[in-house]
């Protein structure tokens, strides 16, 4: 099952409802809370925001074998996704346009990228570094992150919500991988859900992340 998957690498493709693609026209980004993707329209430090789902729980290792945590997060905005190194398809297509994001907010310290392995076991620390210098990554800007696979894929499908397949059941043994991108605000909601190949989708994602930024 998983060199069936690591050869294909072809998920279907999420979106997140909005009234346009060109431009944030709401007052407030939605928040999300599970595999549906159902908006949920929300005023932003009310006490429904507060109890609402958010992104909590994990520790990992980064490409400079730094510790990632929740706390990494504080008061930041960053955009999660999940790939592995050796994927053969979509994965070096979403690393460039994690770069795009990346280069949108070169200088603004406020924003921060994170990058999952799904190959956790083949993905060591000095193969994310590897891979982040020949990717352009920046070092404490964008985050590649290993650790314990049951971590990994338990925030992928219980807390991110990545995968398509509403209502079947997956384990550990099922391999995960999605192009989705997920927009996480400084409170550690899912904002927004992203195709990571499309390059209007990513577009929309950098939009979304300027808006995000006045409204917090």
């Amino acid at each position: 099952m998983l060199l069936s998957a690591l050869a294909s690498c072809k998920p279907e493709a999420k979106k997140t409802p909005r009234p346009s693609e060109a431009s944030s026209r709401v007052a407030h980004l939605p928040y999300y809370q599970d595999e549906s993707f159902t908006p949920h329209w929300i005023e932003p430090g009310s006490q429904q925001e507060k109890d609402f789902h958010k992104i909590s729980g994990y520790s990992l290792i980064d490409q400079l074998g730094d510790t990632i945590t929740p706390e990494t997060f504080d008061d930041k905005i960053y955009v999660a996704d999940f790939f592995f190194t050796t994927c053969p398809g979509i994965c070096l297509k979403m690393t460039g346009n994690m770069q795009k994001v990346q280069e949108a907010f070169i200088d603004d310290p406020e924003v921060l990228l994170l990058s999952h392995s799904v190959t956790p076991s083949i993905d060591s620390v000095a193969v994310l570094k590897t891979y982040s210098e020949k990717n352009g990554v920046i070092d404490g800007k964008w985050h590649l992150v290993t650790g314990n696979k049951k971590e990994i894929y338990d925030l992928g499908r219980n807390q991110y919500f990545v995968e398509n397949d509403l209502g079947i059941p997956k384990d550990i043994n099922d391999f995960l991988h999605t192009e989705n991108f997920l927009l996480i605000d400084k409170n550690k909601h899912i904002r927004g859900i992203y195709n990571g190949l499309n390059r209007s989708s990513v577009a929309q994602l950098i939009t979304d992340i300027k808006a995000l930024k006045e409204e917090l």
